[in-house]
């Protein structure tokens, strides 16, 4: 330690976490997603202040539940990370835990999907700020007949297809697909 310098004891720390955990203020949301759904095949942590043994990583089922210790299944799908930590914390609070203090984070999102004119189609891991042509580029590029001008995609939950620039941001579960040109 140098002269000056002073360093929070570890209760201070301890307790500066509670008070953030127990007011929603945590690192585990990503500002770039906003006010991001979870859907099914997502993965959360969920952490429960001073209850190890309640938290751990959980992937998000086919009817977008997850299955916590004591309370059962809980639907995370259409859900933000800060609604399914208030939604855990209101769980355990129901006779299981006096004022449980809750966070979540998105581990892993849902892979991206990527179709048409490129050289190797198919289902992606998604990665944070991802955009349609870093998209092209995992999927190794446009085939000799694409037309690289004409790129669409289907939002997750979305009926219809929309056009996309090459550098617009795609989003977990987004399918992309690249046109092909005629001559």
């Amino acid at each position: 330690m140098h002269p000056g310098e002073t360093t929070l004891p570890r209760p201070v720390i301890a307790v500066g976490l509670a008070l953030a955990l127990a007011f929603g203020l945590t690192a585990f949301s990503d500002p770039a997603l906003g006010d991001y759904r979870l859907g099914p095949a997502d993965k959360v942590r969920i952490e429960v202040f001073g209850e190890p043994a309640l938290g751990g990583d959980f992937a998000l089922d086919g009817r977008g539940r997850i299955t916590l210790p004591l309370v059962g299944e809980i639907q995370a799908s259409g859900l933000s990370a800060p609604q399914l930590q208030a939604a855990v914390a209101d769980a355990l609070g129901q006779g299981y835990l006096n004022q449980p203090r809750v966070a979540a984070q998105v581990l892993t999102y849902r892979p991206f999907y990527i179709l048409g004119e490129v050289n190797r189609p198919g289902e992606y891991p998604y990665a944070n700020d991802l955009t349609a042509l870093q998209a092209v580029a995992t999927a190794q590029g446009f085939t000799y007949r694409a037309n690289s001008r004409r790129l669409f995609v289907r939002r997750a939950g979305a009926a219809d297809e929309q056009p996309l620039s090459p550098d617009a941001r795609i989003l977990p579960g987004d399918t992309i697909r690249i046109a092909e040109r005629y001559f």
